[in-house]
């Protein structure tokens, strides 16, 4: 049967957290007492088990970042999870995506089709977006291997065709850069450009490098390059989108700027909200499953997804104002929550909850239970004593989880000051064939939980300090107003301290040009202790900031490589 497991697809391997049932049957459709970590760990058991894929779905687009962070962690090496992200725009936005993000999205539309296991991780609300057919990307995607012949002009052009920016120098997703024989491209879908080196018609080599640096890094076979955008923009494509919208919109279309940037081949910001007028058909995330897939949801999703649809009526409202950007109606733009609730009888799902079930046929609740409260009070005489007592009195092992290197090693300093050695573990896996009875790894995870029934305990840093983990920078740093930037820079004196998110605070040199991988370039010159210079291109000029403390003059210059910067935390405990 379609997406049911049987004993036959079942390979069960240890399960700390859920019922045999739900691994080798398939009747529990939900399960209760998911708190903590123990949402990502289900995933990741029942991936394993099952032996096929699993879309797991999260409330919001925060819940989505922080499932990914926990189920990396928790899933075995070879078991391959990804991301379908969010737009990150809102409804009818008048501008588009950044280009990263639609690079992890068409990279996860690529790759699920094919797929026989593994976990995507998407939010609700993503699943009422209307997305190009599943036939698209395939169609349109290039192929290049070392030693093939190729036309370079042709292949460029074909770029051009995909979506492709033609730039000076390649720094994000869809751009390319001809420079006599080399042809740079960041290929959507990768994680770093490549560099294509030609002998006449010939591909000599395909070399991968750094977009800062522009330094050229190991070789590669071959490369897949996706189309740069969910949307084409060649010209049969244009000319359905303009017989559409000229059948959808009454009026005049030239004095649409929509129709106008569009016609010439303009990717209009918030072209994706257009969608369904470039294709004859679109399609769901359903649609890119693989039949035999299966699917972990939040117990009362139906209300998540009438929120949503709440939430594009008003935008809708909002942005049909605008007589030079008309907008199409939410059920046209959007899939309606009747329709993507309908989709979900085509698979096996399995409902979530942090509430405790009534044990039945298809409902059980995971052996779990939560962690008592561990805080580190810095106002008391002995700032860890909940955490000390809490070690004495549980009966099994206890993994400790920090968000960085240098806050992991003030957890064991601060254990190491009261008698308590820790073992450190690189991750999951590691901890549950080891034997220590207390271990610490790097992960950021928020919510820790207890399986006393395995005799297992995660204790987080964030109950540990009451800070929640940083969000890791998925797929781009955080955008600083680029006026502002240039402004703060035009403003500094050579000597000024300035401050390095990765790096922490140093001191502004000046600008030199440097030349680096072949292309010249402008970079911030920054000094740090010991004499140490570090070299910024203009082009990451937002990790850089003033620094505002008190006195600038007497700023603390940071040593590059320690951990000082991440460790500054501590005085807060001790």
């Amino acid at each position: 049967m379609r997406g049911r497991f049987s004993p036959q697809q079942v390979v069960v391997r240890r399960s700390l957290l859920l019922p045999s049932t739900v691994l080798t049957t398939g009747q529990i459709s939900s399960i209760g007492r998911a708190i903590g970590a123990s949402t990502a760990l289900a995933a990741v058991e029942l991936a394993e088990n099952s032996g096929r894929p699993l879309l797991v779905l999260a409330t919001d687009p925060r819940h989505a970042d922080q499932l990914e962070a926990e189920i990396r962690f928790f899933a075995e090496r070879n078991l391959q999870v990804k991301h379908f992200v969010e737009w990150e725009t809102l409804p009818y936005d008048s501008f588009s995506p950044h280009q990263d993000i639609v690079s992890d999205r068409l990279s996860v539309m690529a790759s699920m089709p094919q797929a026989d296991r593994g976990i995507v991780i998407a939010s609700a609300p993503s699943l009422l977006q209307r997305l190009p057919p599943v036939d698209y990307i395939a169609a349109r995607s290039l192929h290049l291997r070392q030693g093939r012949q190729l036309d370079r002009d042709d292949f460029i052009e074909r770029l051009t065709a995909c979506g492709y920016l033609r730039v000076p120098q390649v720094t994000e997703h869809g751009e390319i850069a001809v420079r006599g024989s080399l042809l740079d491209v960041f290929p959507m879908g990768s994680e770093a450009p490549v560099r294509v080196d030609f002998f006449d018609d010939d591909v000599e080599s395909l070399r991968y490098f750094d977009p800062e640096t522009q330094l050229s890094a190991e070789t590669t076979a071959e490369i897949r390059i996706l189309p740069a955008r969910e949307i084409p923009l060649d010209e049969d494509d244009v000319g359905r989108f303009r017989r559409n919208y000229r059948a959808r919109f009454e009026g005049q279309p030239a004095k649409s700027r929509v129709y106008r940037e569009i016609s010439e081949g303009i990717a209009h910001g918030g072209i994706e909200y257009y969608l369904p007028l470039f294709f004859e058909t679109t399609a769901s995330l359903f649609d890119y499953l693989p039949d035999d897939s299966a699917i972990l949801a939040p117990a009362g999703i139906n209300a998540i997804f009438d929120s949503a649809w709440a939430e594009i009526g008003e935008r809708y409202e909002l942005c049909s104002l605008d007589p030079e950007r008309p907008v199409l109606k939410p059920q046209e733009s959007f899939h309606q929550p009747a329709e993507i609730a309908e989709l979900f009888s085509r698979f096996r799902t399995v409902s979530y909850s942090a509430q405790s079930l009534h044990e039945s046929k298809h409902s059980a609740n995971l052996s779990t239970k939560l962690p008592p409260a561990v805080r580190v009070e810095a106002r008391y005489e002995d700032a860890a004593a909940s955490l000390m007592r809490f070690l004495e009195n549980f009966d099994g092992r206890v993994l400790i989880t920090a968000d960085s290197a240098g806050r992991r090693e003030g957890i064991i300093d601060m254990m190491r000051g009261r008698g308590r050695e820790i073992a450190r573990f690189d991750d999951w896996q590691a901890f549950l064939l080891g034997s220590e009875s207390i271990g610490i790894a790097i992960a950021p995870i928020e919510g820790g939980v207890l399986l006393p029934a395995n005799g297992l305990a995660i204790i987080t840093e964030h109950q540990l300090i009451g800070e929640k983990p940083r969000q890791r920078s998925r797929r781009r740093r955080a955008e600083r107003d680029p006026e502002t930037i240039i402004r703060e820079l035009n403003d500094l004196a050579p000597g000024a301290p300035v401050v390095h998110s990765e790096y922490g605070v140093g001191r502004y040199v000046g600008l030199e040009t440097l030349k680096t991988g072949g292309v010249t370039g402008e970079f911030l010159s920054l000094e740090y202790a010991d004499g140490d210079k570090l070299y910024v291109p203009v082009t990451s000029l937002d990790l850089i900031s003033r620094y505002t403390g008190a006195s600038p003059e007497n700023a603390p210059l940071h040593k590059l490589g320690s951990d000082l910067w991440a460790n500054a935390w501590l005085r807060a405990i001790r």
